[in-house]
């Protein structure tokens, strides 16, 4: 009969604290798509949020809405979901900076996680290197009080962003165990491959992911659209979760929309409630929804149409230009909270993300038992 062995692996969870540069890098959407490779890997995964952020009915059981909401999808065992241990708003940093607060929220942080279980426990961190300095939580505060390492996730417009990189490099030294460029541009890819990934690997800044834009994770849902701008749903509200990938404003000649509409695709047009030429004309094209600015109600003809294509008609009591400012900022969110996301983060980051070299970093073997 063959013989089964299993690898063996230091005793003691280790400790990754997935930070970013800037918020909304990815770093949930990083945590979601690495989970299952670990998982399939043999490791006992745990996982936390220790500084809230999405506080929506969070303060009832300690626990962030985001790492709520991704508990269930990484298919932790029980007793693997961390509590969160100060939820970031400006009361409690007003009570900071008044003295009300002297809570050591960093012997807090390493009580909480003093015996968490897991062969790793995978820590959501701040948003910002900075972020939670005033409760000495920021990220490099974490990584020292229950000494973890720190993988961050940066967005990658272009060759700009390696100075935040270098700077992050001199900020955490030795607790950087690697970083994961995120949402770069396909006319980026070749620059990252064959010179930004040379340059920061030998000034010991290890990157473990080039993950390429892609415009479903950068996508609205038209149900998010809604709620950021409270707006009015006035046909077809059964179709909140189609996805927006981009914004066009429709303030031009019929002509001239219909030319520009039909080179984009699954986009939220927002334009006046008294341009019916221009709604009809984003009704024609490839067109998630349509947002009527000023609160004028269209005819009743457009609503008719916009029927027919099932495509949802959104009144707001708002300007063009504070309507497009509202929805650039729900575009910058990224938020995973749509199943076709998840799905997508999945594929995604197991696809870019050198999964076995980070483990390496980390000094864990892989505990598949070997047939």
């Amino acid at each position: 009969m063959p013989q089964s062995t299993e690898k063996t692996r230091k005793r003691g969870s280790k400790y990754l604290l997935v930070g970013s540069t800037e918020a909304c890098s990815g770093k949930s959407t990083t945590i979601l798509g690495m989970t299952p490779q670990l998982q399939k890997r043999g490791l006992d995964i745990a996982y936390g949020k220790p500084l809230g952020t999405c506080w929506e009915d969070a303060h009832t059981d300690g626990i962030d809405e985001d790492a709520k909401f991704l508990a269930p999808l990484l298919h932790l065992k029980e007793n693997r979901l961390l509590r969160t241990i100060l939820f970031l708003d400006e009361t409690t940093i007003q009570k900071r900076m008044v003295g009300e607060d002297r809570v050591d929220y960093a012997a807090l942080l390493a009580q909480t996680l003093a015996t968490p279980g897991g062969d790793l426990v995978l820590l959501e961190g701040p948003g910002t290197l900075d972020e939670g300095s005033l409760f000495n939580l920021s990220l490099l505060d974490m990584a020292e009080c229950i000494d973890a390492s720190i993988l961050l996730v940066a967005r990658f417009e272009s060759v700009l962003a390696v100075h935040k990189l270098v700077s992050a490099k001199q900020r955490l030294g030795d607790r950087l165990l690697g970083v994961l460029l995120n949402d770069v541009p396909s006319e980026q890819l070749e620059i990252v491959s064959t010179i930004v990934k040379p340059f920061l690997e030998n000034r010991d800044i290890p990157l473990l992911g080039i993950v390429p834009r892609n415009t479903l994770l950068r996508s609205v849902s038209v149900g998010e659209l809604v709620h950021q701008l409270q707006a009015e749903v006035l046909c077809c509200k059964e179709r909140m979760d189609l996805m927006v990938e981009s914004l066009t404003i429709g303030a031009m000649n019929v002509s001239s929309a219909l030319k520009y509409f039909r080179q984009r695709r699954n986009m939220a047009v927002v334009t006046g409630g008294d341009r019916t030429d221009l709604q009809m004309a984003a009704l024609e094209s490839s067109t998630q929804c349509l947002i009527l600015t000023g609160h004028i109600p269209p005819v009743e003809f457009i609503l008719s149409r916009a029927e027919e294509v099932e495509i949802p008609v959104l009144s707001v009591d708002l300007d063009t230009l504070t309507t497009v400012e509202i929805i650039d900022r729900a575009f910058g969110q990224v938020r995973l909270h749509e199943p076709v996301k998840v799905q997508c983060a999945y594929q995604t980051i197991g696809h870019h993300f050198e999964i076995d070299r980070l483990m390496a970093k980390l000094g864990l073997e892989t505990a598949l038992t070997l047939q």
